[in-house]
C-alpha cells in the first residue's frame, strides 16, 4: 500500500510531462505549416489586400503548405478572367505580370513555364506571353484522329452531340437571360433566311451561331465547350458529307431552330430537350445518308 501510494507523485509527473511534450510537438508543426501557407516559395507573402485569394486563403485555413509558383499560376489565371482577356490577347511582360499578381518575377517565371506547358498560355520567345488558343489546350489529342467520313466515328460524334446539346437546351430554357434569348430568336431567324436564299454558307455560319448561342445561354463552360468542339467536328464533316444538300434539308433544321429557340424563350425545359433531340437526330441521318450516296454510292 506505501509503495502504491509512493510511487502515484511519479506516475502523475510522468504522465503530464508527456503530454506537455506532445503538446509541443503538435503545435510546433502547426505553427511551422501556418507560416508556410502565409509565405511563398521565396518568402514573399502570398496574401495581400488589394489581390485576394482562394486558394491562400485555403491554405492558411487547413494550415496547408502551397509552393509560391501554384499561388502565382493561380493568380495569373485570375487575372486573366479579370481582364477578360481572349485567346491570342498578349499578356503583360514578366515584370509588370509579377507587380499585377504580387509575386516575384523568379516565382512568376516558374508558373508561366507550368501554364505554357499545361497550354493555358502561350510563350513565343522575344514575343511575349499570350493567351492560348482553344484549339492548343483542349480537345486536340483526343479529336486528332477523327474521321469525319467515317460512319462509325460519325454516329459517335452525333452520340456525343446529343447527350451534349440536349442537356444545354434544357439549361438554357432554365437559365436563359432576355438578351441570351434575342441572340437565339436572331441566329434561328438567320438560318432560316439562308435556307429560304438557298444559301449552304450562310446557313452554316448561322447554324454554327445558333448552337453556340444555346451553350452560352446554358451558363455552363463545361458544356459551351464541349458544343464548340463537337461543332469544329462537323464542320470537318460538313465538307464532305452536306456540300451542296438540297435545300429542303436546311429549311427543316431551320424550322427546327425557331421552334428550339422558342422553347427556351418560354422556359419550357421538356419541349425544349424534346425538339433539340429531335433536330440532332434529323441532322444525323442527312448527313449519313449524304456520307453513303457521295463515298459509297449506297
Amino acid at each position: 500500500m506505501r509503495r502504491c501510494i509512493a510511487s502515484t507523485p511519479w506516475i502523475w509527473f510522468t504522465r503530464r510531462t508527456k503530454q506537455i511534450d506532445q503538446k509541443h510537438f503538435d503545435v510546433v508543426p502547426a505553427v511551422r505549416s501556418a507560416r508556410a501557407a502565409r509565405r511563398g516559395r521565396w518568402g514573399r507573402a502570398v496574401t495581400g489586400p488589394d489581390l485576394p485569394s482562394l486558394g491562400a486563403q485555403q491554405s492558411a485555413a487547413t494550415g496547408g503548405y502551397r509552393p509560391g509558383y501554384e499561388i502565382a499560376a493561380e493568380r495569373i489565371l485570375e487575372y486573366i478572367v479579370r481582364e477578360r482577356l481572349q485567346p491570342g490577347a498578349r499578356l503583360p511582360t514578366e515584370k509588370d505580370l509579377a507587380e499585377a499578381v504580387q509575386m516575384s518575377r523568379t516565382v512568376v517565371r516558374e508558373a508561366v513555364k507550368i501554364l505554357s506547358a499545361l497550354g493555358r498560355i502561350s510563350v513565343q520567345k522575344g514575343r511575349g506571353i499570350y493567351v492560348a488558343e482553344p484549339d492548343s489546350a483542349l480537345w486536340r489529342e483526343s479529336f486528332s484522329q477523327f474521321l469525319p467520313a467515317d460512319l462509325k466515328q460519325v454516329d459517335e460524334m452525333f452520340e456525343f452531340r446529343r447527350f451534349a446539346e440536349v442537356a444545354t437546351s434544357r439549361m438554357a430554357a432554365q437559365r436563359a437571360t432576355p438578351t441570351q434569348v434575342k441572340a437565339l430568336r436572331e441566329t434561328a431567324e438567320q438560318t432560316a433566311d439562308a435556307a429560304a436564299h438557298h444559301d449552304i454558307e450562310a446557313f452554316s455560319r448561322a447554324d454554327e451561331a445558333f448552337h453556340g448561342a444555346v451553350g452560352v445561354a446554358a451558363s455552363n463552360m463545361f458544356f459551351s465547350a464541349s458544343v464548340d468542339a463537337v461543332q469544329r467536328l462537323q464542320r470537318q464533316v460538313s465538307a464532305i458529307g452536306l456540300a451542296g444538300a438540297a435545300s429542303g434539308s436546311l429549311v427543316v433544321a431551320a424550322r427546327q431552330h425557331l421552334a428550339i429557340a422558342e422553347a427556351i424563350a418560354a422556359g419550357d425545359e421538356e419541349q425544349a430537350v424534346v425538339l433539340m433531340a429531335e433536330h440532332i437526330d434529323t441532322t444525323l441521318q442527312q448527313f449519313k445518308r449524304e456520307i453513303r450516296h457521295r463515298l459509297f454510292s449506297i
